[in-house]
């Protein structure tokens, strides 16, 4: 399970435009915390704290404690807005979850073990077809993410959701249609005949554009001498 991070939040009274830029000129970021169990709270907190969570690899499936007041709530990232240029926060929501509550999230999938693959290390590409994989499960029961070991797989295999085990009380939300996480395939590689070919047949087609550029040139000549006869008549 993802450990539970603690966020100390403040509740704000203001709301708007103008309100949210004043904080964010005092390192404070705004944002809304609601849920089927609360009305929706407003509240800022400290743009710093957010920036070392948000960098996280586990920020958008970590359950987060989060402290409003004298009150504490079980939260998950719902939504993170950042500015178009500068990609600072500007805003942020928090979805209030309880214990047992299912709920549905994206967790990483991870590879190890690439130096023990035979396919891979006989030049073969590892495709990865999912990087993140949509589960739903209970809010205490959330992984850090999904684990495949590549040691003993060969060019040709294929990583399918059906032979993955997944922790206890977690279901992949949409099995049916992400079955494949991954492939191990051969490599692209052109021959040295067919890179000879290509570099001939751009040759040619460098020449004839050569050929393209005199004829044109020497018609732009003889028009022009042409012209020049007709006037001295």
């Amino acid at each position: 399970m993802t450990a539970m991070a603690a966020l100390k939040l403040k509740e704000r009274s203001e709301s708007g435009t103008g309100s949210a830029r004043a904080l964010r000129r005092e390192g404070l970021i705004p944002g809304v915390l609601y849920g089927s169990d609360i009305t929706p709270i407003s509240f800022c907190l400290d743009k710093k704290k957010l920036s070392i969570e948000m960098h996280d690899p586990a920020f958008f499936s970590r359950l987060f404690e989060v402290t409003v007041g004298d009150k504490k709530h079980r939260a998950l990232v719902k939504e993170l807005q950042l500015h178009p240029v500068t990609d600072q926060p500007v805003h942020l929501d928090l979805l209030q979850v309880s214990k047992d509550k299912e709920i549905s999230l994206f967790i990483p999938v991870h590879f190890t073990n690439e130096d023990k693959s035979p396919g891979l290390k006989r030049g073969g590409v590892l495709n990865i077809v999912l990087h993140e994989l949509e589960i739903t499960c209970p809010a205490d029961t959330i992984p850090e993410g999904i684990t495949i070991d590549l040691e003993g797989f060969d060019i040709g295999h294929a990583f399918h959701l059906d032979a993955i085990e997944l922790p206890p009380k977690v279901k992949a939300t949409h099995a049916e249609r992400d079955n494949t996480l991954a492939t191990i395939v051969a490599p692209t590689i052109a021959t040295a005949e067919e890179e000879a070919e290509e570099a001939a047949a751009a040759e040619a087609a460098a020449e004839e554009g050569a050929e393209g550029v005199e004829a044109a040139e020497g018609k732009d000549e003889k028009d022009a001498e042409d012209k020049k006869e007709k006037e001295g008549e």
